[in-house]
């Protein structure tokens, strides 16, 4: 069984998606379908999100069960050890998975990743500093980092 619901944060509506094994995805959306907020997860990660924008949460407490290959999930777990409030280069998150040349690899795992903002694609930014795509839009990535407190960073 499948969940979905949604939360209105300060960058536009959220899509949340979860199953009994954890979070599936999160996107942001333009409407929303009917919520179905079953299973518990999806109640989670809605009130966890809230928290994060709310600048109350720092670090997810959630099972995470998105679909991806091999080498886009080894990506999206070292994802995740990137802390709040800082940021990391693709070739940082290639040297911590063994592919020191495997940038753009990373790159395009790293835009595949469905579960936004609980996963920090956010936090991957260019070698010089400066913001580079992200799903959900620069101008989010932006957004977010800025919410963690990242400064210095190029647009």
């Amino acid at each position: 069984m499948q969940g979905i619901d949604y939360l209105a944060s300060p960058l536009g509506l959220v899509e949340i998606v979860a199953n009994e094994a954890g979070v599936v995805a999160v996107t942001f959306c333009q409407r929303q379908q009917q919520p179905s907020t079953e299973p518990q997860w999806t109640r989670e990660a809605k009130a966890q999100l809230a928290a994060y924008f709310a600048g109350e949460l720092t670090v997810f407490q959630l099972p995470l069960a998105a679909e991806g290959t091999p080498f886009q999930q080894h990506v999206w777990q070292a994802l995740l050890t990137v802390p709040y409030g800082q940021t990391a280069s693709y070739g940082d998150i290639a040297k911590q998975i063994g592919n020191p040349k495997g940038m753009r690899a990373v790159g395009l795992a790293n835009s595949k990743n469905p579960i936004s903002i609980i996963v920090p694609c956010h936090r991957v930014i260019g070698a010089n500093k400066t913001l580079t795509g992200y799903a959900g839009g620069v101008d989010k990535k932006a957004w977010l980092l800025a919410h963690e407190g990242v400064s210095g960073l190029k647009y």
